[in-house]
């Protein structure tokens, strides 16, 4: 079920299944700065990934002791989540532990999700509860899509990100969807990134160690953009494939397995631990113009 929010400058839907963010407009022209799930590039448009980040090896973990299946990135966004709040500018959403669930993730939780407008955009906040009496491991991810170009006649390289300070930093590299440690150098105390397809032919690029809380998309022929502030999470994706209109930027709690190196799901790099009866949170905003 769609719920949709407006304020005086944006008009955002969001989608009950998967909790997930599916329009998001500026009233000024109707300029729509998110993916519309074209599923002859890619079907979706912002899901939350959770409780893993990226993909397990041989789509497996092991917690406890005990194996379990997982599909890359989790289950939560293909699952309907029920309303737990909603109001003229903010919408709530939640998901609970249940029987499919715990076939796959051993853990009693409730996670919500929170879509607030503003004024120039949305902030969405996540709730991790830890409803069970042991430690709880997790993963948690925003996958946001965004349309580029953002204005019709321009191109996919027209565009580019930039950070909001200098970066000397490297990528990680993904190998079929596992991640290598090892990073491969990009920028030199710089803050942009020209996009072009050949970037991802590996897959996404996988940051860790940005001194950066906000990056951009930003046209080289028009003033419109797209900003996506992360405070707090450390790491980011940024992730096209070729001919597709959009880029997706990906703040996150956690990365996928990785190739060269198999760890229980405890000791999974950037994996967060919550203890007993306690709660998670994190959020990052999207502001457009």
């Amino acid at each position: 079920m769609l719920t949709t929010l407006k304020n005086e400058w944006i008009t955002a839907s969001i989608d009950s299944l998967g909790a997930e963010l599916t329009s998001l407009r500026l009233n000024e022209d109707g300029t729509e700065y998110l993916w519309q799930a074209d599923a002859a590039h890619w079907g979706r448009h912002a899901p939350v990934l959770f409780p893993i980040v990226g993909r397990l090896r041989k789509d497996r973990c092991r917690i406890a002791g005990e194996s379990y299946a997982m599909t890359q990135h989790g289950f939560a966004r293909d699952m309907e989540f029920s309303l737990a709040a909603q109001s003229v500018d903010a919408v709530t959403y939640r998901l609970s532990d249940n029987a499919s669930t715990l076939q796959k993730y051993p853990y009693p939780f409730a996670f919500y999700i929170e879509c607030r407008l503003r004024a120039n955009g949305i902030d969405v906040a996540y709730r991790v509860e830890n409803k069970g009496d042991t430690e709880m491991f997790f993963s948690l991810g925003a996958h946001p899509a965004f349309n580029c170009p953002l204005v019709s006649g321009e191109t996919f390289d027209d565009y580019y990100l930039e950070f909001e300070k200098a970066e000397t930093i490297g990528n990680y590299v993904l190998e079929n969807g596992l991640l290598r440690l090892e990073t491969k150098p990009l920028l030199r105390n710089e803050a942009v990134i020209g996009l072009h397809y050949p970037l991802f032919a590996n897959d996404a690029l996988v940051f860790n160690g940005l001194q950066s809380n906000e990056i951009s998309l930003k046209s080289r022929k028009s003033d419109k953009s797209v900003s996506v502030i992360f405070e707090g999470f450390p790491y980011l994706g940024v992730w096209s494939k070729a001919a597709a209109p959009f880029v997706c930027i990906e703040p996150w709690y956690g990365v996928a397995d990785l190739a060269d190196e198999e760890r229980a799901f405890e000791k999974k790099e950037g994996i967060q631990k919550l203890a007993a009866h306690e709660t998670f949170r994190a959020a990052y905003r999207i502001e457009i113009c």
